[in-house]
């Protein structure tokens, strides 16, 4: 597959960190190096293994899956510390294409609430951050997170000092899975549009589904013109979860004439991928679930045999 063409979607895999955070979820290492393994024959293009700082349980078993996964990049997420960045390149510096991850806040709320910071100190202890990351990794993923509740014009400063620091990756979330497609799309477009820099870096969104439009969120953002997508198996994740992988595999495969993207995963794995998650989290897939759920491709009503037949 041609991985340089504007059409190629590129598909950042959560599970393993994002996803173990659901309520009541823990996996072991040997349950994560499990799902991994699940993951690089579904042929993610990302792996994201966890938060290493936040344990040693954590932090091995990032490190053994950086050991033993090819192919795919791997990645872990680290807070815009120098522990935190240390404990992450300390875990993945192994793996055959590593990255690094960084999350900080870029909502006025969340400056204000939860870092208790001005926007401008936030603005130079990310660069800071990003510049550091980048003495030791040469790729590194910057995330302004609560980026949907945000102020546009500070997004975009941040997104340009971010790229300029040495972020080749610039993901967009909407953290609290507030925003509507067309104002997702939008907000994806002008931040790709307006900040200065952007071509130079990859643009990634991560959309939570809190009101049921994580998927949603994400397809419009790709019609934007963002081409990596972070999601989960089986929508698995905090609160409601996140974007599904298997749904937005499959309306990428599904309605590929329409959107004209395409993306590198093997499709007669999602099956077996999401059996796999279901067992080692505990947490059994709704039956009407779309893509994988027992009833996806059920029908009880008389019409619908009909006109499926």
């Amino acid at each position: 597959m041609r991985e340089t063409s504007p059409d190629r979607v590129f598909i950042f895999d959560t599970t393993l960190r994002d996803g173990e955070q659901s309520p009541g979820f823990h996996l072991d290492a040997n349950s994560k190096l499990r799902i991994a393994r699940q993951l690089e024959k579904l042929g993610v293009d990302v792996i994201e293994a966890g938060f290493p700082i936040s344990s040693p349980g954590d932090f091995e078993a990032c490190r053994r899956i950086a050991r033993e996964i090819r192919g795919a990049t791997v990645t872990a997420l680290a807070r815009a510390v120098k522990e935190d960045i240390d404990a992450v390149w300390g875990a993945i510096k192994e793996a055959e294409n590593p990255q690094i991850h960084i999350v900080l806040s870029v909502s006025d709320v969340h400056i204000n609430r939860k870092l208790g910071m001005t926007r401008e100190q936030v603005l130079a202890r990310g660069a800071e951050m990003v510049a550091y990351a980048r003495s030791l990794c040469e790729n590194v993923q910057y995330s302004p997170e609560d980026a949907g509740r945000a102020d546009p014009d500070y997004l975009i400063e941040t997104v340009e000092t971010m790229i300029a620091a040495g972020a080749n990756v610039i993901n967009i979330p909407d953290t609290t899975g507030y925003c509507l497609p067309y104002e997702f799309g939008e907000l994806v477009r002008r931040v790709m549009s307006e900040a200065r820099g952007s071509s130079a870096a990859l643009f990634s969104v991560h959309c939570h589904n809190d009101l049921g439009l994580a998927v949603a969120n994400t397809l419009a953002a790709l019609a934007a013109g963002a081409r990596r997508v972070e999601c989960t198996i089986n929508g698995i994740g905090e609160r409601a979860g996140n974007t599904s992988l298997e749904e937005i595999v499959m309306l990428l495969n599904v309605r590929q004439n329409k959107l004209g993207l395409e993306c590198g995963v093997v499709t007669k794995e999602i099956t077996r991928t999401s059996r796999l998650v279901a067992e080692l989290t505990g947490t059994p897939v709704q039956p009407n679930k779309a893509v994988v759920g027992a009833n996806a491709f059920a029908h009880a009503s008389g019409i619908h045999q009909d006109g499926v037949l």
